[in-house]
């Protein structure tokens, strides 16, 4: 755990921002959504993770110590921008360093509220706060990086007798005037805190961002996804796992099939169930009514 008093500390120069207790929406970063900003692996990862594409530079090291930040690390962000945007709309003054309890992170994030998953969320928090990022995403200049970490400090709170009052935390600024903008934030189904792996949870979010409720959704050529993932798995296992899941349909709010490139290359077709509900009704009606039909 890292703790963030002393003189240097932001916290000690920033106004609070209480976390509301109300049921959120839960709203995601559409950056975060879109590039390999974490680990997909629950086991520890060191090597960095190095993204070139066009002027989009990112660059994602970890410590030995605790690793790159994982997408259910991601969680806790996730929370914090639905605490902000909520605030936001309604009117409330917000701030980088957020107030709130354990209990209410977990809660929001469909975790259990036992010791063991107060010490997860702990540790969630030393990753995210000692894996550091150097981006040129909303830079001037691609050669330009911005250079943060997911969180520049938190601590537990309590009161002089050693009654537990919660945590604090304090979001970098790129985050923070990420998420102030509307335009650049997406509200995500609740279902995908329950996604138990790392390629569906990012996958989701990557479907969420580019196919959200277009009619004919989006197509992601397989190694193109390879690469977007940042995954250290080798592709031919990355591609079992997206036909296995293609198979399945885990992804709430969405189907998925493959499909062939004019090249040969494997297609992953993703579209908005709603969609393909409203496509099938009309072939239904189509097939049961002729032209000249009296309807």
């Amino acid at each position: 755990m890292r703790d963030g008093a002393g003189g240097n500390s932001e916290s000690a120069r920033l106004e609070a921002f209480r976390a509301l207790a109300a049921d959120l929406a839960p709203r995601d970063l559409q950056d975060l959504m879109s590039y390999p900003f974490f680990s997909l692996s629950k086991s520890k990862r060191i090597r960095p993770i190095d993204y070139h594409a066009g002027d989009i530079r990112i660059r994602v090291e970890g410590t030995t110590e605790h690793g790159i930040a994982t997408i259910w690390d991601a969680d806790v962000l996730i929370w914090a921008a639905s605490q902000i945007v909520e605030a936001r709309d309604a009117g409330i003054p917000t701030s980088r360093l957020i107030m709130a309890t354990p209990y209410e992170i977990l809660g929001f994030v469909g975790r259990d509220t036992s010791g063991r998953a107060y010490g997860g969320l702990k540790a969630a928090l030393d990753r995210l706060q000692s894996t550091t990022v150097a981006t040129s995403i909303r830079q001037p200049s691609s050669r330009r990086l911005h250079r943060f970490s997911w969180i520049n400090e938190w601590k537990e709170r309590a009161t002089g007798e050693g009654r537990p009052l919660g945590l604090e935390l304090v979001v970098p600024d790129w985050f923070y005037a990420s998420v102030i903008d509307s335009s650049l934030i997406l509200t995500i189904d609740r279902a995908y805190f329950s996604l138990t792996g790392g390629i569906e949870r990012w996958l989701y979010r990557l479907a969420r961002k580019h196919a959200g409720k277009q009619p004919d959704g989006w197509r992601f050529d397989f190694r193109h996804l390879h690469v977007r993932s940042g995954s250290l798995a080798r592709y031919s296992d990355f591609a079992i796992d997206l036909r296995r899941i293609a198979r399945v349909g885990v992804l709430p709010g969405y189907r998925m099939a493959i499909e062939r490139s004019r090249r040969g290359a494997e297609v992953l077709h993703v579209r908005a169930s709603s969609t393909v509900r409203i496509e099938r009704t009309v072939a239904q009606l189509a097939g049961r009514f002729r032209i000249g039909d009296n309807l």
